[in-house]
């Protein structure tokens, strides 16, 4: 693209050759942002399965990628030292092989803290290339906090500072970040991207039953998915003309299988489906009444995008994007671990869900598309560089 703003990602999450998911949510503000503007991501991975230095370069869509893939253990065999010297190299090789075949970088965006942001900062010594941060981790939020280190926490500090701005993907981990001490003029939000395929109508099958749905990773601390087995039990004594379909997987999975056939959940009450893909998962929503989560914290939460998207209502805690997102026209909060709230709302949905309009929602959820977000990240690129 000539004329156009060159962006260069610096990332330490991304899809990669060992995990497709891995920062997926970085690689679609990529994608959204190439729709504007010329985009390079460089992404160096620790390998222990290397003793050399690898480079992979490829194209997604419109978004060139370069990897590095370089030596790395969690042993004794390289030294703390040899592992920092190792990330440098593989930055360098990095960086001289997209700068020989791509040119100076306008801009750098950095997601996630911290070492991808001390390398930015180094550039915007070096070669004066502004930066900007975008924050995903939930390692701020007081009840996930894992923001420790006199050092680490000194050198976030200072890469904040000299950021053009830092974007939060919600209001609560932007206020936890500041908490954190971390000063940064010019704090901003942006949303996470959804595939537009959600925004494509679906015609839902013919059910017998009403369907709740839950997508989730797995992890019981975070998404609480014991908990809403439990307020399930208590609508189960309840009435029978309802079904919880749960998708996902992860390392809680075979444990959250078993306890709810513990409490007494039948297989005719609670499915779970496993991993689906993410077309799979649009289905799912297109072939549900409404979503259903009761997490303890989350970062943004892109579940909930894309079920508006699909024009779903849904149920949740005040947690990631919900506070700032959720309205009586798009769906029903409940607190944090309050299971008697939770069966209560799941009860009054089951009986209420048709009286939400599809279309409001599904309109409501536009500024997740590629087009409303990759423009608000060019906004703020050009701002940065003029």
């Amino acid at each position: 693209m000539e004329n156009t703003l060159k962006v260069l990602f610096l990332t330490p999450w991304y899809p990669n050759r060992y995990d497709a998911m891995l920062g997926l949510f970085a690689r679609k503000h990529a994608e959204a942002v190439s729709r504007y503007a010329d985009v390079c991501v460089l992404y160096l991975h620790p390998d222990k399965h290397v003793a050399n230095f690898e480079m992979v370069e490829q194209r997604f869509g419109a978004v060139r990628e370069f990897y590095v893939y370089y030596p790395f253990s969690t042993g004794r065999v390289l030294s703390r030292f040899s592992k920092v010297v190792n990330y440098v190299r593989a930055f360098r090789m990095g960086y001289r092989k997209l700068y020989a075949e791509w040119g100076k970088a306008d801009i750098c965006q950095v997601n996630v803290l911290t070492r991808c942001g001390v390398l930015a900062y180094w550039l915007k010594l070096r070669y004066k290339i502004p930066y900007v941060i975008v924050e995903h981790w939930s390692r701020y939020l007081p009840v996930n906090f894992n923001f420790t280190g006199f050092f680490h926490r000194l050198i976030t500090k200072i890469v904040v500072y000299h950021a053009f701005c830092v974007m939060t993907v919600s209001k609560l981990l932007r206020d936890a970040m500041q908490t954190c001490g971390l000063y940064n003029g010019n704090y901003l939000r942006i949303n996470n991207v959804v595939d537009d395929f959600f925004y494509q109508s679906q015609h839902p099958q013919k059910r017998v039953k009403k369907r709740m749905l839950h997508v989730s990773c797995f992890m019981d601390d975070a998404k609480n998915i014991s908990g809403l087995l439990r307020a399930v039990k208590q609508v189960a004594d309840q009435r029978d003309d309802f079904e919880l379909l749960i998708v996902g997987t992860g390392v809680d999975y075979e444990y959250l299988v078993q306890y709810a056939r513990q409490i007494g959940l039948r297989e005719d009450i609670v499915c779970f489906v496993g991993e689906q893909t993410p077309k799979e998962v649009c289905s799912w929503m297109y072939n549900s009444d409404f979503l259903v989560m009761f997490s303890n914290y989350e970062t943004a939460g892109v579940i909930f995008s894309e079920v508006w998207a699909c024009g779903k209502p849904l149920i949740s805690t005040p947690v990631g994007m919900i506070p700032e997102n959720l309205t009586p026209q798009n769906g029903k909060l409940v607190p944090i671990g309050d299971e008697g709230a939770l069966c209560d709302a799941i009860i009054w949905m089951l009986d209420h869900f048709q009286e939400y309009n599809p279309e409001i929602i599904r309109e409501s959820a536009r500024k997740f598309t590629y087009d409303e977000v990759g423009k608000q990240l060019l906004q703020v690129y050009k701002a940065a560089v003029r």
